[in-house]
């Protein structure tokens, strides 16, 4: 079978600008400010530094497969689903996708905080690539899975996070792409939504299409993947069966 996703040699490099001083004291503040009047030379406020996020990632998913990737904070999860979702670029390597690609990265990405929850559907689906007759067939599917319908017409900045995090998941699982990211999904809502939200995504799967999932619940990750990326430091440091992966890495953390 012919893979959906390929990525090859990926690195991502970003530029960080830090602070030299680290607390200065009100003498270095004045002996500064001092030097900048009488024109005497001093060293730069501040350093850039080059920091890579992920380092060489090579690897090819199947269709109907569901990724897991774990891995410690920092360690590049969530810039690697971005460089696949195509919203930053790697430095080096590509990614190519055959098929759509729906993500859900961050709480109310593509939401509008003034927009009703009903016009955020239609506004979030527009920008996910589902067409107006797409959005209305599935309008009350999705409303119904968010549980939102007393607040529809609300303007969403009035959402909890939970509302917020059930109406974009719902419009992303809906929207029916070949590929399906989703990063710390299940880190907001109660127990009963979070297993919604696995029900839909093996019904998801079982339709043939492609799912990664980024959480730090070893748990879900056991219970939901068939198959496990473990990244450490930027680096791809195991890809395989879940168990043996999931066990690495709290090896790693020394929780095994």
């Amino acid at each position: 079978m012919l893979p959906i996703i390929q990525v090859r040699d990926v690195s991502k490099q970003y530029r960080v600008t830090r602070s030299a001083m680290v607390a200065p004291t009100l003498r270095e503040v004045f002996a500064a400010k001092i030097k900048s009047i009488v024109g005497e030379n001093g060293h730069s406020a501040y350093n850039d530094e080059l920091f890579w996020a992920l380092r060489g990632i090579t690897f090819d998913v199947r269709p109907g497969e569901i990724v897991g990737i774990i891995g410690r904070n920092g360690a590049g999860k969530s810039t690697l689903l971005k460089i696949i979702s195509r919203i930053v670029k790697p430095t080096s390597g590509e990614v190519n996708i055959f098929g759509r690609v729906g993500s859900l990265l961050e709480i109310g990405t593509g939401f509008h905080p003034d927009l009703s929850g009903r016009e955020n559907i239609f506004l979030n689906g527009a920008i996910l690539g589902m067409s107006r007759q797409e959005m209305r067939r599935k309008f009350d599917d999705i409303v119904g899975f968010a549980e939102v319908e007393t607040f529809l017409d609300t303007p969403v900045k009035y959402y909890s996070t939970g509302m917020y995090m059930r109406l974009a998941f719902a419009v992303a699982a809906h929207f029916e792409p070949e590929v399906l990211i989703l990063d710390e999904v299940l880190a907001v809502g109660d127990a009963a939504f979070q297993q919604k939200c696995l029900a839909k995504m093996k019904q998801v799967s079982a339709q043939g299409r492609t799912i990664f999932f980024v959480s730090h619940d070893m748990m879900s990750v056991r219970q939901f993947c068939s198959r496990a990326l473990l990244l450490e430091g930027g680096k791809l440091v195991a890809d395989g069966d879940v168990i043996p992966v999931i066990t690495s890495y709290l090896e790693s953390i020394g929780l095994q």
